[in-house]
């Protein structure tokens, strides 16, 4: 069965003057089938964002795609599409949930009106139409009495309802694939897995496939089919859920899982990864993991490992778990 989403070889870089350019996202590859949840997770700075916008080509400005890079959307490369032509899957088939709704939604409109501009920019849709459709959203999103809600603004709104309407928002034009950037951020813990069953329920009732970015292994759980996990620019294993949380084959993976606290651990003490994601201009040789990883080995500092296969349905970019020791 073919992809609804694949990606080969994505590249963005950021040129500099008189100097070699920053390459924040390097040669990332991966799919997403039709219904299928999918999961990047990694630390701040590991480029997942940047991953996210640069699907429907929303990269901030200055940035630019790899030669090499290609995004088929149902086969079409929309790395290659004229800005005009990414108007019909912008939004109308490929859509974002953004993780600060203060941000991204107008302060001075009211939110009937903002969920209303997206329907009316994918098709011509009379007012009372386009009305009757955005109470239907705020319906299926969870937000209860949407009469009395459809001409708040959002500073009236709680953070989880702001959510909720930028869900909406995205759902106007009823995509094919749903990307959701930190959709859970800053929010309480009740509201937190409100969220995550929403779009859980809605991907259900949909069909959508839904790529989920978080740095928070803990809401993946139990949600996603697949977790990739990025760290400095690159895909550095990718499993199914159930297979990653069983067994998490990179030293980075296992690191991540060792900082999380657990209700049937033993102690009470977390173990951090020690150090920080480096910058994209100061990425080291070989594995980007190496200055940070407790299981180094020579060939970490010099040769880059390729993703390949430790186990089924689980590949990891480590020398040592690929069976190498020296």
């Amino acid at each position: 069965m073919t992809p609804l989403l694949e990606v080969s070889d994505l590249n963005i870089s950021f040129p500099r003057d008189g100097g070699v350019p920053l390459v924040p996202v390097d040669d990332v590859s991966f799919a997403v089938s039709a219904g299928e949840l999918v999961a990047l997770v990694g630390e701040s700075g590991c480029g997942k964002t940047l991953t996210g916008l640069a699907l429907p080509r929303l990269l901030p400005r200055g940035a630019e795609l790899g030669p090499r890079s290609a995004i088929r959307f149902n086969g079409t490369d929309l790395s290659r599409l004229p800005e005009g032509a990414l108007r019909a899957y912008r939004g109308r088939r490929i859509a974002m949930v953004f993780q600060d709704p203060m941000t991204s939604l107008n302060p001075v409109m009211r939110v009937g009106q903002q969920i209303g501009e997206a329907i009316h920019a994918h098709g011509k849709v009379s007012r009372n139409d386009a009305r009757a459709r955005v109470l239907a959203l705020l319906a299926e999103v969870g937000i209860a009495d949407p009469s009395s809600r459809i001409d708040s603004y959002p500073h009236q709104l709680s953070g989880g309802m702001r959510q909720r309407v930028l869900i909406a928002m995205a759902l106007a034009a009823e995509p094919e694939l749903l990307i959701a950037d930190e959709p859970t951020t800053a929010l309480d813990v009740t509201v937190q897995a409100q969220i995550l069953e929403l779009l859980d329920r809605l991907r259900a009732a949909r069909g959508m496939a839904v790529l989920l970015i978080s740095h928070d292994l803990g809401i993946v759980a139990g949600r996603a089919d697949r977790v990739l996990v990025m760290y400095a620019g690159r895909i550095v294993e990718s499993a199914t859920t159930e297979q990653l949380f069983a067994h998490p084959a990179h030293p980075y993976t296992r690191g991540l899982f060792a900082s999380i606290p657990r209700l049937d651990a033993t102690t009470t003490r977390l173990t951090p990864i020690r150090g920080t994601v480096p910058r994209p201009d100061q990425w080291p040789d070989g594995c980007r993991f190496h200055p940070r990883c407790p299981v180094a080995i020579p060939r970490c500092l010099s040769q880059r490992p390729p993703l390949d296969e430790v186990a089924p349905q689980q590949r990891a970019a480590c020398w040592v778990a690929q069976g190498v020791t020296a």
